[in-house]
């Protein structure tokens, strides 16, 4: 499995394999506000090549609220959202990205890893096809949960503008 990420379409495809044209399936996504970018704390969704990392929350139930890559216990809905308005939310699964390219996305002051960049669910209620996340690449909790069961650890992506 491959994954390709568009900025500029707001879309996630996973493809089979690298050299593959037909995607197996595409997702509507939303990247960081502050626009493209891998700097520590610049609030930007980092380009090039990346692994996922880490999968994280097999087996939680959808809207599983995370904090520090450990669900609380909450299960997110509107009540919690209007007890909490500026939390950023991080829901349902979380899989967590490391670049591969030295002074791209690996090490130092550009580390997507160190930089905690994820593919993770948000509330349902806010948009996709737009740029309004923290640097992480936002998608509906269904989509994350689809793509979570598709793919392994060490599954490739290219991050492109």
């Amino acid at each position: 499995m491959f994954l390709h990420l568009s900025i500029s379409k707001q879309q996630l495809a996973l493809f089979s394999d690298e050299s593959a044209s037909i995607p197996v399936k595409t997702y509507s996504v939303s990247t960081a506000l502050n626009g493209i970018g891998a700097e520590k704390n610049s609030g930007k969704t980092p380009v090039g090549r990346h692994i996922v990392r880490a999968k994280i929350g097999a087996g939680q139930p959808l809207n599983t609220v995370f904090v520090g890559r450990r669900p609380t216990g909450e299960i997110y809905n509107e009540a919690l959202a209007k007890a909490h308005p500026k939390r950023d939310w991080i829901l349902t699964r979380i899989l967590w990205l490391s670049g591969l390219e030295k002074g791209v996305n690996r090490l130092g002051q550009v580390d997507t890893m160190q930089r905690y960049i994820y593919l993770h669910g948000t509330p349902d209620s806010e948009p996709m096809g737009e740029p309004l996340s923290h640097g992480c690449v936002r998608m509906r909790n269904t989509d994350i949960l689809d793509l979570f069961d598709r793919i392994p650890a060490g599954t490739e992506m290219v991050i492109e503008a």
